[in-house]
């Protein structure tokens, strides 16, 4: 009797916690907030607008973008204009020295990449922005080429962009 007196307030507890996460709007556990009515989110090709343009950078910024919003939210991704909707292109991409030694030369070099994002939520205008920029940089020894780590630092500041514009956009702490 004990065991099904438990059994029977842990379902309780599951329906009363689910009702409580659906009356309030959408919620996943990676802290997202999105309006229970949006279904469908677009995501336009961020073309590379730098003075710098790394070949294959624009497109795995929108590959990545897409990603996220596909493994973290239950949006479905639709060509033309989602329910929530992001813009925009990549407006920088440089690198520069950001340490120097006492004979004036680079100990340490920084790539940094810009892009410029617009998000256009349906149900909620406060929640948009437009033409907002996000930046991330990734440091690295003056004695490697940018060429030796620019893989391994895109792919950074790419995951930290993407995470930067996602909370931005949907996680509302």
């Amino acid at each position: 009797m004990l065991i099904m007196k438990k059994q029977y307030t842990g379902l309780v507890m599951s329906i009363l916690i689910a009702a409580a996460m659906q009356s309030c709007g959408v919620y996943s556990f990676t802290g997202a907030s999105i309006p229970p009515q949006a279904e469908t989110i677009s995501v336009d090709h961020f073309p590379n607008d730098a003075q710098l343009v790394q070949p294959i950078l624009s497109q795995r910024f929108t590959d990545e973008l897409r990603n996220k919003f596909m493994r973290q939210t239950n949006l479905q991704m639709v060509d033309g204009v989602g329910h929530l909707h992001f813009e925009g292109s990549i407006v920088g991409y440089r690198t520069e020295p950001i340490a120097i030694t006492g004979d004036d030369r680079a100990a340490m070099n920084r790539l940094t990449i810009t892009v410029r994002v617009s998000y256009i939520n349906e149900f909620d205008e406060s929640a948009e922005f437009i033409n907002r920029n996000f930046s991330r940089y990734f440091d690295y020894d003056s004695n490697l080429s940018l060429s030796q780590v620019e893989n391994e630092a895109i792919d950074q500041i790419v995951s930290e962009l993407v995470e930067d514009i996602f909370n931005e956009a949907v996680v509302s702490w």
